[in-house]
């Protein structure tokens, strides 16, 4: 029997980075840049509660022995392993609404969170 991931991407977010990429990709081959491979999301120390949620684009280079790979369609996102125990159970999500498009996570860990959604507690 296989275990879920501890951490997941909805279709949403999956589309978004497949998208973003490929623009990426294809003005960092005109510029002569090397193309952007996957989407890291990491936690880190700070914010307004404790924690922040930092996504970054990064390169095939980027990506450590260590990190947990998450392919989705044909987007790739990648975690540390540090950062997972923090987002355990919880979905990477893309939200397009009328205040702005963004990235998301749905962290059932977080006990609270800011407006802005990019810093959480945990209990």
């Amino acid at each position: 029997m296989t275990q879920p991931l501890p951490f997941s991407v909805s279709d949403a977010a999956a589309a978004r980075i497949a998208r973003v990429i490929a623009t990426r990709t294809a003005s960092a081959s005109t510029e002569g840049k090397a193309p952007p491979a996957a989407l890291r999301v990491a936690v880190e120390a700070g914010g307004c509660n404790g924690f922040q949620y930092q996504f970054r684009l990064i390169g095939q280079d980027d990506i450590a022995p260590d990190d947990v790979r998450l392919d989705k369609g044909e987007a790739l996102v990648i975690v540390d392993p540090v950062s997972l125990d923090l987002l355990a159970g919880a979905e990477l999500d893309f939200a397009d609404k009328l205040m702005g498009a963004h990235f998301t996570v749905n962290n059932p860990n977080a006990a609270s969170s800011c407006g802005c959604g990019t810093s959480f507690s945990v209990a």
